[in-house]
């Protein structure tokens, strides 16, 4: 499923960069978020790729979702997509958005790939191996090195989002002593601190599942951990809940080790 995946995002970023280097409409959804046609683009291949290999999983995608078509989830494992995870970067033609495939399975990230097209950079985790790949012209795999979260330090190290910061992560990062951060955007913030980058990525307002499960995925497979505020994993395919909508993320924080 791993290597589907590296497949399946590669091709999508040559979507997304085509729409890139061109002029981009963008449109606001419902929610007031902004999309693309590279979102429209990336979504529909991406779709099309699995149900090709992977038919019997069902797939829950930011988009679709968007659109009102969401599959039922009868089963324990499904497949989470977000076509492209910063469109706010993107529109801004900053290189910091991605590509987000995961596999979940009983409520747990179990596989996933982030991958940055501008940047030509991939993140990849499962089964506790943890990988940062680069690519050349033509997704020529160029590097494959496997990467791990590093012991926590003292002086902590943050990530925080460059698009939605809040008064609740600077009340965090003050709490824990935090001096030094880095603004970033999109599910590069878990794969900074599943690669030693950083040890720490909080992240306070709400957010979607598709947004965060690759990036979960990969930082668990470095050595990390994405726990919610009280302290428990975050979990996924929460489906009727009473409080928000399908699939939303309660406040969490993406720890290094520990």
């Amino acid at each position: 499923m791993l290597e589907l995946f590296r497949h399946i995002a590669l091709a999508a970023g040559e979507v997304i960069m085509n729409v890139y280097n061109d002029q981009m409409c963008v449109t606001v959804k419902d929610d007031r978020s902004p999309v693309t046609e590279a979102d429209r683009r990336a979504e529909a291949l991406i779709l099309s790729e699995l149900n090709r290999f992977a038919p019997d999983i069902p797939v829950v995608a930011e988009e679709e979702v968007a659109a009102g078509r969401v599959p039922k989830l009868a089963r324990d494992t499904f497949i989470l997509v977000d076509p492209l995870d910063g469109t706010k970067e993107f529109i801004g033609r900053r290189p910091d958005f991605t590509v987000n495939l995961a596999l979940v399975e009983s409520n747990v990230p179990i596989a996933g790939v982030v991958y940055a097209p501008a940047q030509r950079v991939m993140y990849s985790g499962s089964g506790g191996i943890a990988e940062k790949s680069t690519f050349g012209e033509n997704t020529v795999l160029c590097t494959r090195k496997r990467i791990s979260t590093r012991p926590r330090a003292e002086a902590l190290v943050a990530v925080a989002s460059r698009s939605h910061s809040s008064p609740e992560t600077l009340a965090f990062l003050a709490e824990e002593g935090v001096t030094n951060y880095r603004s970033v955007g999109s599910s590069l913030k878990f794969c900074l601190v599943a690669e030693g980058e950083a040890d720490v990525y909080p992240r306070f307002g709400r957010t979607m599942e598709w947004d965060t499960a690759a990036g979960d995925a990969v930082l668990r497979a470095a050595g990390g951990r994405t726990v919610t505020v009280d302290g428990a994993p975050l979990s996924y395919g929460k489906c009727n809940q009473a409080s928000d909508d399908d699939f939303a993320n309660p406040s969490f924080i993406g720890w290094g080790q520990a």
